[in-house]
């Protein structure tokens, strides 16, 4: 009796007991990984045949793959701009790569700096909580700068700061957290050289172009230890490597998973360093950072935390014509014309995979023609954040979790030096060597023209002229990148 009254006592308080409240889940944490010149169809999952890159490969096969994505810009530096401040350059404060110093060991570092009060992606999202992290190439600001990560919304920050200095995979020194980072074993050298005939492929050769400290690896380190860090809080880490830009080097012990018959002929430098096996190298690179990615995705799997991270792999933009890279031996942009430099195909469309496990499907594919002022909307939606400021871009997550592929709300632009280019749908309008006297305008239906072959202007002058007028109202002049033929078009409206 006594134990039946027990038990009729402890069902009564069960069934009165307080509901313990739901608790919230954490926000998702965030990861943007940012390859730097790496072309289209460099990647397995793009159709790339030789390079191996297993790890981007399973992202892809784990998530989405964006097959119309691309860069802010066909270079560095306002590519990087229009992605951490969601203005496409027209509107963007950095429009062009623009140098605060030169060549030599003691020059100034860094490119034009942002301004102190930038609105960044990583701003927006470290003033909700989010711990944040930037390690690898930066290219907004040199040390001391009001445009320097640790200024621009980033906890913290290990990096490279000016993309001149990254031009040397073995750099002397990094910057962290505002200091100067000194590494073991690497002495300063010139990132371009040239040399009258090959060397010998030996030790002597290799020490002359590399060091003790490979950069990229220690860019992965730290962020690594940014992971074990933050584990315990939503996080934003963007790790723009600096591979695979040239100069071509890699650890020589990774350059023989590459035949040998590839290489025919040595690259004897010039435009950055020689190397006896330039295409090895190049493969070995991007393959490099391939093993960065699945040590990354590694790191999230140890934690738990796969299931609540978005992880985003893109590139800055297309594939280089410079510093030994042969990509016609890779088919780097085959189907697309143009390479980095250049508004068209080649030169800005970029691989976007994004993975998100149970919220994005696996295995899929999109085609809605994104580009990177959409990424900074795509943050804010996805870490809950009301987004109300002048942007030129979209929120993705739609697109990733249904897979729908709705009508743009915001066309893509683009404008570079002598170049702008606009698309609107599927028609894009390019236009090159403005203010010279063999300007051109062409138009192209990339719908069935991705190639961007056969120019439509004359066929259809009504669509000509609807894009002419878009493209006009699409930018303002800037003050600090003066741009004579699109600024004289602005002043005509």
């Amino acid at each position: 009796m006594h134990s039946t009254f027990l038990m009729l006592l402890f069902c009564a308080s069960g069934l009165n007991a307080p509901v313990p409240e739901e608790i919230e889940a954490p926000p998702p944490n965030i990861i943007l990984i940012l390859a730097d010149d790496l072309g289209y169809r460099e990647l397995g999952c793009y159709g790339q045949e030789k390079i191996k890159t297993p790890n981007i490969d399973q992202l892809a096969a784990d998530g989405m793959k964006f097959t119309q994505h691309y860069s802010g810009a066909p270079v560095c530096a306002s590519s990087r701009c229009v992605l951490l401040t969601g203005l496409h350059c027209g509107h963007s404060l950095v429009r062009n790569n623009w140098e605060n110093g030169g060549w030599g060991e003691d020059e100034p570092e860094g490119q034009y700096p942002l301004p102190g009060g930038t609105i960044t992606m990583a701003r927006m999202l470290q003033d909700t909580g989010y711990a944040t992290g930037v390690f690898g190439k930066w290219g907004l600001g040199g040390p001391g700068t009001s445009g320097a990560p640790e200024h621009q919304g980033f906890n913290t920050s290990v990096t490279v700061l000016c993309q001149r200095k990254a031009h040397n995979f073995y750099p002397t020194h990094l910057w962290k957290n505002g200091e100067k980072m000194l590494l073991d074993g690497n002495e300063w050298f010139k990132a371009h050289q040239k040399i009258d005939k090959p060397l010998p492929e030996d030790e002597d050769y290799y020490d002359r172009y590399l060091g003790q400290t490979y950069s990229p690896d220690v860019f992965l380190d730290e962020a690594l230890d940014f992971i074990d860090e933050n584990s315990k809080k939503p996080f934003f880490l963007y790790y723009p490597s600096p591979i695979p830009h040239v100069a071509l080097q890699v650890p020589v012990e990774e350059l023989n998973q590459y035949p040998r018959e590839w290489d025919d002929k040595p690259y004897l430098g010039g435009s950055y360093l020689p190397h006896p096996r330039p295409r090895a190298a190049y493969a070995a690179m991007i393959t490099h950072l391939d093993k960065e990615v699945g040590a990354i995705l590694d790191r999230l799997e140890q934690h738990g935390l796969s299931d609540n991270t978005l992880v985003m792999f893109t590139s800055d933009n297309g594939t280089t014509y410079a510093g030994g890279v042969d990509h016609q031996f890779f088919a780097s942009t085959e189907g697309l014309s143009g390479l980095k430099g250049s508004v068209l195909e080649g030169g800005i469309r970029v691989p976007l995979i994004a993975r998100w496990p149970g919220k994005i499907a696996k295995g899929s594919s999109n085609d809605f023609p994104s580009s990177f002022p959409d990424m900074m909307p795509t943050a804010a939606e996805l870490a809950g954040i009301p987004f109300d400021l002048p942007i030129d871009g979209e929120s993705l997550i739609p697109m990733m979790t249904t897979g729908s592929n709705p009508q743009r709300t915001h066309d893509l632009y683009w404008e570079h030096g002598d170049q702008q280019a606009l698309r609107h749908g599927d028609w894009k309008l390019v236009r090159r060597r403005l203010g010279k006297k063999n300007q051109e305008t062409r138009l192209f239906n990339l719908a069935t023209d991705a190639g961007e072959k056969k120019d439509l202007s004359e066929e259809r002058p009504e669509i000509l002229q609807m894009m002419m007028k878009r493209a006009i109202t699409s930018r303002f002049p800037s003050p600090i990148f003066p741009n004579k033929a699109l600024d004289s078009l602005h002043d005509q409206q």
